[in-house]
């Protein structure tokens, strides 16, 4: 799933733009967005069934990204 603190019809929006087939969570309140501390905006987090986070992104650029998760989740 996705989270950023933008509204839930931006993520509409953005979700049937892209044809994104996974939840979009809207952080509006920027509740897990603080709770991750500084410098969490355009990173990608990868966590694990348990929670634990395995993976970081941190400054994430758009082009080839996709790509790189999956790969990590293979």
């Amino acid at each position: 799933m996705g989270v950023s603190r933008d509204s839930v019809a931006s993520h509409q929006t953005f979700k049937a733009k892209y044809d994104i087939p996974f939840a979009l969570l809207a952080d509006v309140d920027s509740v897990l967005y603080d709770a991750m501390g500084e410098g969490v905006a355009r990173s990608t987090f990868l966590i694990d069934a348990r929670g634990t986070i395995v993976r970081v992104w941190p400054k994430v650029q758009v082009e080839g990204h996709a790509d790189e998760v999956l790969a990590a989740l293979a």
